[in-house]
């Protein structure tokens, strides 16, 4: 006689004896909540977790559970490499990225690593390093797949092994410049320009769709939204955000635009509704940046919330946030899908925060906006020549913006009599007004550049909620002829490389961005001091940090950079009406596009001190009632500490990563200055349970249960802000 008692066998024998015969039995059904499945937490980006276990009463008793080193950034050699990974957890198990973009599977209870695959283990790949925010999981029956992408590769890889799957693309990688267009279309080779992917995407039955990032210069390639089959890699279809002739939106551009510019891509990530069979997608800005004198209109489908149908990328609807945009206000974050009340009835909305502080919440299946928005005329006059900016934008009536919107006397710090004096100072020799203002070559004082919302998005809960951190920063801004060094004198060949790939962030002067604690972006006046010309060429190539790689450019090209950095070009640029750069396009064509006007890198405006040059806070967390479109509350986040050892109430801080709640009233978030992980009563905003992290946590955490304990988990890559860099996660639980 057998008798079954879960997983043991027992069998009674002749005689009496008893054998035990141990037995594996089928592993116990996951719960909904316990796991963390999909960047954002599901596929409509909520990042809300239905577990209780941790919640107001006993979040005060969290504590370390584990951490887990993935090996990077211990030698002071890789030091310097962003970490922004928000790690998925299925069956237990926790997937994720190193700050040299290696993907990990490890044991979501204990931190015990399973398998770590090395993108750049051949040491003929040349490595690319770029942000990297999280990782896709597919499966069918026994056959389970973690989708992630690499520079210009998306790669397949098994779940249980850590190997490449072979039946994917080559060897289990397919190229993203595939579906980017050919020659004949384009009139350049896409191939030689540089794509990657920063947010993960969606996956809708056996598609992964997915956006990119690009460059922002003249040199950035179209940012078309695409679907791959995720079983063989091939390219299922693709939405032109700039359209082709003949395509809608194609009017809304300079003839043969598409040939000449790029961007308009979602970088920011996306959300899905599986049930609708639709994908919504936040767009970013076309190329370039602060100048749109060769792309006349209201430039579709950039700046755009789109709805596109899962299976075929037919638009359904969009809603364009910004017009023909000249400050760089791409949609920063996914949207987030949520179900609110609304004149007395329960609507399925899409959300979407934007860098300037507003929240547009729309109908997801006509995009009709819920709350009113209206078409402001803005000021078009003065702008640079050859530019026609567009005379109206669409401001939301509710919710009020979350972050400031015009500077005016009365924001300049008074943080110290000098520090107001400086500060006015510059005020005073500055343009500020509207932000709204058409760019000048005189300097101009903007908010909502870099955020306002960033790409760490926002967090909802099933009441309406939704928990938003936000930046209020001033950015300075200057604009300059490119046909011209920026002392004036003649514009060799490194200069022109340098102003197409690398003022944005370093500069037209080389003299960096300021950002909390120390350069955001380096000061390149002297880099010689700090770096060989071998260690330049290698950090081009390879990328390091927020910079990403240039290995796209040429070897003559880089060299180029390289000589103008260390002050030994002399070459001169090539003619500004038929450029060669990039070593890439033939005389006469138009791509790359070299813009007569670029900026002097959106430099932030600090006070000598270099703390923010207006009054706080400077970050903080809101909490937004989307059924009303009334604040709940708002609070401070982060702080500087040696400011609050002197007395000053929190500030807030610049914060880079997003939030997470919970049913068991918590909001948790890191993403600030100060390196720590907070959880925030979800009613009022007070903070109930802090945490230093190993380093600063600018990543975005998760919750999950294995064995009936709650976990919380953040990844610890640290050094924006000049903090300390670090290549670890780390997880919580109660005792």
């Amino acid at each position: 006689m057998t008798v079954f008692f879960k997983s043991v066998v027992v069998t009674l024998m002749l005689g009496g004896s008893v054998a035990l015969n141990w037995q594996q039995s089928a592993p116990p059904v996951r719960q909904p909540g316990e796991d963390w499945p999909a960047y954002g937490g599901n596929n409509a980006g909520n990042r809300y977790s239905p577990l209780t276990q941790i919640n107001r009463n006993t979040v005060k008793n969290l504590q370390l559970a584990w951490t887990y080193k993935t090996g990077d950034n211990n030698d002071p050699a890789q030091r310097g490499m962003d970490m922004q990974c928000q790690p998925i957890v299925v069956d237990g198990i926790l997937y994720g990225t190193s700050p040299r973009l290696k993907l990990f599977a490890v044991d979501a209870a204990t931190g015990k690593e399973r398998w770590q695959f090395n993108p750049f283990a051949d040491p003929a790949k040349q490595p690319r390093f770029h942000p990297l925010r999280g990782v896709m999981y597919w499966e069918d029956g026994a056959d389970k797949r973690i989708l992630y992408t690499v520079g210009s590769s998306l790669y397949a890889i098994n779940a249980e092994t850590g190997k490449p799957v072979a039946s994917f693309g080559k060897a289990g990688e397919v190229d993203l410049h595939e579906g980017l267009g050919d020659v004949e279309t384009l009139g350049y080779d896409v191939n030689n320009y540089s794509i990657r992917v920063t947010t993960p995407g969606v996956i809708y039955k056996d598609l992964l769709i997915t956006g990119s990032a690009l460059n922002e210069g003249g040199d950035a390639p179209p940012g078309y939204i695409r679907a791959f089959n995720v079983r063989t890699g091939k390219l299922a279809w693709v939405f032109h955000t700039i359209p082709l002739p003949g395509e809608f939106g194609y009017e809304t551009w300079a003839k043969d635009s598409y040939r000449k510019l790029g961007g308009a891509n979602c970088w920011a990530g996306m959300v899905l509704d599986e049930t609708r069979g639709v994908v919504y997608a936040g767009t970013g800005s076309p190329s370039v940046d602060f100048y749109g004198g060769a792309r006349e209109g209201q430039n579709l489908f950039a700046n755009c919330v789109i709805a596109l149908n899962a299976e075929t990328g037919k638009r359904i609807w969009h809603f364009q946030t910004v017009h023909h945009d000249l400050w760089d206000r791409d949609l920063p974050c996914p949207p987030n899908l949520m179900r609110v009340r609304h004149n007395g009835r329960l609507v399925d909305a899409v959300v979407q925060a934007t860098k300037d502080g507003y929240v547009f919440v729309f109908d997801r299946d006509t995009g009709k906006p819920l709350f009113p928005v209206q078409e402001v005329p803005v000021p078009t006059t003065p702008a640079l020549p050859g530019e026609k900016p567009w005379p109206m934008q669409p401001v939301p009536v509710k919710p009020a913006p979350f972050v400031r919107q015009e500077l005016t006397e009365a924001d300049i710090t008074t943080r110290t009599p000098e520090a107001h004096q400086y500060v006015l100072n510059r005020y005073r020799n500055s343009r500020f007004g509207s932000k709204y203002m058409p760019p000048g070559l005189e300097g101009t004082l903007y908010y909502g550049f870099g955020g306002g919302a960033e790409w760490g998005g926002n967090a909802a809960d099933p009441d309406g909620i939704l928990y938003q951190n936000a930046n209020t920063m001033l950015w300075w801004l200057v604009m300059r002829d490119s046909r011209k060094a920026a002392d004036g004198g003649a514009l060799t060949r490194g200069g022109a490389l340098f102003n197409t790939n690398c003022s944005a962030c370093h500069g037209a002067n080389r003299n960096g961005r300021a950002g909390a604690g120390t350069q955001a972006y380096p000061d390149l006046t002297d880099v010689s001091k700090r770096l060989t010309r071998e260690q330049i060429n290698l950090l081009m190539a390879t990328g390091r940090g927020r910079m990403p790689s240039f290995g796209h450019l040429s070897k003559d090209d880089r060299e180029a950079i390289v000589n103008f950095l260390l002050k030994q070009d002399s070459r001169p640029a090539p003619d500004q009406h038929s450029p060669v750069i990039n070593g890439a396009t033939a005389a006469g064509t138009d791509f790359p596009y070299m813009a007569p006007y670029l900026n002097n890198g959106t430099t932030q405006f600090r006070d000598q001190d270099n703390y923010p040059a207006i009054k706080p806070p400077w970050g903080t967390l809101n909490a937004i009632d989307l059924n009303t479109g009334e604040y709940r509350w708002q609070v401070p986040l982060g702080e500087y500490p040696e400011l609050t050892r002197k007395g000053v109430p929190p500030t807030g801080t610049e914060n880079h990563g997003g939030p997470i709640v919970t049913a068991g009233g918590l909001v948790f978030i890191a993403a600030t200055y100060d390196e720590k992980l907070r959880a925030f009563d979800k009613n009022n905003g007070q903070i109930v349970w802090e945490y230093t992290l190993p380093a600063g946590g600018f990543a975005t955490p998760v919750t999950y249960m294995v064995n009936g304990k709650q976990f919380i988990a953040i990844a610890a890559g640290g050094t924006r802000y000049g903090l300390k860099s670090g290549g670890s996660y780390v997880a919580f639980a109660l005792p």
